[in-house]
């Protein structure tokens, strides 16, 4: 539908020009947003000269807009681009406001460049422009995800002391800050803090802390937060089911995992990709890489598109008991499915020839994965230190030494 909406928008627009209709600036900056809304930013640029062309003067929307437009798209690149639309509307003699600064702002944190973010902020400020909670949310989350906890915290200090109040995303922010580095307590308190400042957690709030709470082994905190969610009236998500899923496999517990996924099921919620990588995962850790396989095959049953994580593991799962024929099949399943092995692939079907104590076999996938331009990761490194060099096999790759040394 907003493939439509956006092939709309540049038939209308279209249309205009043809007939020499001369939009104004609200219906130059409908155009912009609508072709920026569908990641069309060259066409968004190409409506912005022509506008410019016709004389109509862009104005702040227009290019707050443009500058929103990059930095959803994300990448380094992007970014660059949006600094530059900034750049160009204050030689236009346009002032950024509070929406160009925080949308910039959250740009960066998104592209993990929390640097660039606080000097933005820093910029901000000295425009004389006030951050808002807004503003505060982006960067403690930015903070947060980069494990700046304790400059987080500070933010969090400053922005109550300006007297701003915290929302349930800059809690969410928070929270997620503390379960990354794994204190539960202080996650515990500041969860419980919500609702003393007459907030309600959301999804997000929950599946932040039961996801922490599964990753430290902590099922009974886990399962005690999902009860709480339903007591508030919060259906719990596929999100919801893949932390507990994912936590009950950690503890080998199959059986129950499978149950919650029958129970996620009755639910009217469906397993997606994840789910399915979950379980095969824990199937093939408790040495069931069949049942991993049927997992697989539930899978295209309905209607999932496997992905490289879900071959990957599954050829894990066989080539750690040694079954390579098995793990070769799964790979001519995937090539069958037009996926192509990745360096995963390859380190863990070497490792399994390895494993064996075929590496002749071993060096001839070595060999092939180099010659299809793959750069060996760390742990190729390894492998070929591991279970090659100590072993006593020198493998035979002269004409790819410099992608090997390159490791080292």
């Amino acid at each position: 539908k907003r493939k439509e909406k956006i092939g709309d928008v540049e038939y209308v627009y279209k249309e205009m020009i043809k007939r020499r209709i001369r939009p104004n600036l609200n219906t130059f900056n409908v155009f912009v947003n609508g072709l920026c809304r569908g990641g069309k930013l060259n066409k968004a640029e190409d409506v912005f000269e022509d506008m410019k062309a016709w004389g109509v003067s862009p104005n702040v929307v227009t290019y707050n807009t443009l500058v929103d437009g990059y930095c959803k798209r994300g990448g380094a690149g992007k970014m660059y681009k949006a600094e530059a639309i900034m750049k160009e509307m204050v030689a236009e003699k346009i002032c950024p406001n509070e929406v160009t600064f925080n949308t910039l702002i959250d740009g960066f944190c998104k592209d993990e460049n929390v640097l660039a973010a606080e000097k933005a902020f820093e910029e901000m400020q000295k425009q004389g422009l006030k951050p808002n909670t807004v503003t505060y949310n982006s960067l403690i989350n930015g903070l947060c995800n980069n494990g700046k906890l304790e400059e987080a915290v500070d933010l969090w200090d400053k922005m109550v002391g300006l007297g701003l109040k915290p929302n349930i995303v800059t809690y969410n922010a928070l929270i997620n800050g503390f379960c990354k580095k794994k204190m539960m307590k202080e996650a515990k308190k500041v969860f419980d803090d919500i609702t003393e400042q007459e907030l309600v957690p959301n999804a997000i709030t929950f599946n932040t802390m039961i996801d922490a709470y599964c990753k430290e082994g902590m099922m009974e905190e886990g399962f005690a937060l999902r009860s709480s969610m339903l007591d508030e009236e919060i259906l719990p998500n596929v999100s919801t089911y893949n932390c507990l899923i994912g936590g009950l496999c950690r503890k080998r517990d199959l059986r129950t995992a499978k149950e919650l996924l029958i129970e996620m099921e009755n639910n009217g919620l469906k397993g997606d990709v994840v789910t399915y990588n979950i379980l095969i995962d824990g199937s093939c850790k408790i040495g069931k890489p069949r049942n991993a396989e049927k997992l697989l095959n539930e899978m295209f049953n309905l209607g999932l598109k496997p992905n490289h994580v879900t071959y990957n593991t599954l050829m894990d799962g066989y080539c750690m008991e040694g079954n390579l024929k098995a793990a070769l099949n799964v790979r001519a399943r995937m090539e069958k499915e037009r996926k192509q092995p990745n360096v995963v692939t390859y380190n863990v079907l070497i490792k399994g020839y390895c494993k064996i104590d075929k590496l002749e076999a071993a060096n001839n996938l070595l060999n092939e994965m180099l010659e299809k331009g793959l750069n060996p990761n760390r742990n190729t490194y390894d492998i070929i230190r591991l279970e090659m060099l100590e072993k006593g096999f020198i493998p035979d790759i002269e004409g790819h030494l410099y992608n090997i040394s390159s490791m080292s």
